[in-house]
């Protein structure tokens, strides 16, 4: 059976009520991240009217937003104020919303230096399987100790509940970026200038590395003020023996362009995967020999990888080296690919929020 019928609440109340009327449920936030929201039975509960800024203290440096409400418009808002959100969520430009950010767990390449989404996320309030409106944390950045249900959505892909609003700290944005290009010899020779920079002192925003024409190459960006921006990029190409500033204009399409997944053929599969500096060479030449593009950021944490055709030969792969992927897009009617670290934990609190297996199983 297909999905035939969608729901758009504008409450939580209505959450509520929609919850409770279907048997099978399917979130969907703005539609960035197909591969999440792809059922075959059910109702698709639509979150674009649960929308609006709920709450912003910028002295405070924290606001609170409904699950639906554009990752744009909080952005809009955030900047009048000199304010971000560190942790550089993709898809901004496309239409990707806050719940469907923590729901999928995204994190772009501004991860580096201050952490994901789940390092800001500080309060939640979401519908479980069985109707019932929950919160976990609060509105401000020191909370009560207890157990930690906004972390715990990070990531469950709207298979816990529906998350109806959500409460960030914020940080001040830089008022200048600047990015460095650096080529480098060999796959080896970047991871180890990567593991060097992790452990140095340059305030890195973000460190992605590209394979381009089959050769790695490195940007690194820093950010701060004009003042001082250039000589600190001379330091740092200085300790790197060499690469050179990517133009200002060609600097901010750069970054753009890898939030929006430019590079990334809109009919491949996208995946994101968790990686490490040792297994990257490993996954390097699977990827390679199957003609997937690539992009690894976050300093050499995750990955994310355009994969062309089946996904299996991936899954096997994944599951192989023990990484685990999350599918953004592609043909697939299961988001998860490769081994499932802390499934079981996973499932025993699912039991819990939606014994009735309302959402799909995660």
């Amino acid at each position: 059976m297909t999905i035939t019928t969608t729901v758009s609440p504008e409450s939580y109340e209505e959450v509520q009520a929609a919850i409770c009327a279907h048997d099978q449920i399917v979130v969907r936030g703005g539609g960035t991240k197909p591969a999440l929201s792809t059922a075959g039975a059910g109702a698709v509960l639509a979150t674009h009217r649960l929308t609006g800024i709920v709450e912003y203290a910028p002295g405070e440096f924290v606001f609170t937003a409904r699950a639906g409400t554009p990752l744009q418009e909080i952005a809009a808002a955030l900047a009048a104020h000199g304010q971000y959100l560190p942790f550089d969520p993709p898809l901004v430009a496309a239409g990707a919303t806050l719940g469907g950010t923590i729901a999928a767990g995204l994190s772009g390449a501004g991860r580096q230096r201050y952490g994901g989404v789940r390092d800001f996320l500080i309060g939640v309030r979401f519908v479980d399987g069985q109707g019932r409106l929950v919160r976990g944390g609060g509105k401000v950045v020191k909370n009560a100790a207890g157990f930690d249900l906004p972390k715990l959505l990070v990531g469950s892909v709207g298979r816990l509940g529906v998350i109806v609003e959500a409460s960030f700290k914020v940080f001040p944005q830089p008022p200048r970026y600047a990015t460095v290009r650096a080529p480098q010899p060999s796959l080896d020779a970047a991871l180890t200038t990567i593991a060097r920079l992790n452990g140095a002192t340059f305030d890195i925003e973000a460190l992605d590395l590209l394979i381009e024409d089959g050769a790695p190459v490195l940007y690194v960006r820093q950010g701060g003020l004009a003042t001082t921006l250039g000589a600190r990029q001379q330091s740092l190409m200085t300790w790197l023996g060499g690469g050179a500033p990517l133009p200002a204009v060609e600097e901010a399409n750069f970054w753009a362009d890898a939030s929006a997944f430019i590079w990334a053929p809109a009919e491949w599969a996208l995946v994101k995967t968790p990686v490490t500096l040792e297994t990257i060479p490993v996954l390097e030449q699977v990827l390679h020999a199957h003609g997937a593009r690539r992009r690894y950021f976050g300093g050499g944490a995750a990955a994310w990888i355009a994969w062309p055709g089946d996904l299996a030969p991936l899954d096997a792969f994944l599951t192989q080296l023990q990484l685990g992927g999350l599918v953004l897009r592609g043909a697939t009617t299961w988001p998860f690919v490769g081994a499932r670290t802390g499934a079981s934990l996973a499932a025993r609190v699912k039991r819990v929020l939606d014994p009735t297996n309302r959402f799909p199983i995660l």
